[in-house]
């Protein structure tokens, strides 16, 4: 069945109950070059619940695609364990190879492919899995409606605005079929308004699929707006300096950003930021 999204998410109304889906115990990760070592993270510890929506935030060099790039198992830690669960089962510490299939990752770039169409772009996963173009077509065709691009799935990329080729590619990136998504900064490129749509139309989307979001943002007001909880990652090497339960039900609306307590979570974590 074809995920249903509405404006600004669910009935949920608080945090994810269930257990954790991500686990991180005392990681570091060092990269060498032949004249220093860059230390990129520091004795990370910190949890992510089954269905929740986390956002990190961090300054320029924090270490945040680092962190992604280890829970995806695109890279080894140093030090510390990682353990992601996937399809109900987990091990203690999970191996690299392990890690890969139970998320999915959506880096900074929609990367989609220009000589294919968005459906087929969108169906690339399946297409990797072994399903045929023909299949793929068709199980990507269910979603198009809910992702808001019925319509454009014959189109080539540039033929696409920029909302909509996010659109395209977190599509594909659900079509991988993991539990857990990772999104780096998948709005960071857009203008204001179509920034602000775009919160709320995945906000919709998370509340229909179910999926366990961990979204990186250098913006505090969207971290804020779209999280059950925010990880705040300190300057290089990162490390978790604070972590805020944002005190906002669901649904979510762009009113919210108007209230009390949302300026003060914004104000603690910019403190935590040393930005203030």
């Amino acid at each position: 069945m074809s995920p249903d999204p509405g404006r600004g998410g669910g009935a949920r109304t608080g945090p994810a109950t269930g257990g954790p889906i991500i686990e991180l115990t005392g990681v570091s990760k060092s990269f060498h070059t032949k004249r220093l070592v860059v230390r990129a993270l520091d004795d990370v510890s910190l949890a992510v619940r089954r269905g929740e929506l986390v956002t990190i935030i961090g300054p320029s060099g924090s270490g945040k695609s680092t962190l992604f790039n280890l829970i995806a198992g695109l890279l080894t830690p140093d030090d510390g364990t990682i353990r992601v669960e996937s399809a109900g089962t987990a091990t203690t510490e999970s191996t690299d190879a392990e890690r890969a299939p139970a998320v999915s990752y959506m880096p900074q770039k929609d990367l989609l492919l220009p000589w294919l169409r968005v459906i087929d772009n969108a169906g690339l996963p399946l297409e990797l899995q072994g399903v045929a173009r023909a299949a793929a077509r068709r199980r990507v065709s269910e979603h198009l409606e809910a992702f808001g691009i019925d319509g454009f799935e014959m189109m080539y990329p540039n033929r696409l605005s920029g909302g909509m080729r996010q659109r395209a590619a977190l599509l594909r990136t659900v079509m991988v079929g993991s539990d857990v998504l990772l999104l780096d900064e998948p709005f960071g490129a857009l203008d204001a308004l179509t920034r602000r749509e775009m919160q709320d139309w995945l906000l919709g989307l998370h509340a229909r699929l179910g999926r366990t979001i961990v979204f990186i943002t250098h913006d505090v007001d969207e971290a804020v707006y779209l999280a059950d909880r925010v990880v705040v990652l300190s300057r290089r090497p990162g490390t978790v300096v604070d972590e805020l339960v944002v005190p906002l039900e669901r649904p979510r609306s762009q009113r919210m950003v108007e209230r009390p307590e949302f300026g003060h979570s914004v104000t603690r974590l910019l403190e935590a930021m040393g930005e203030l």
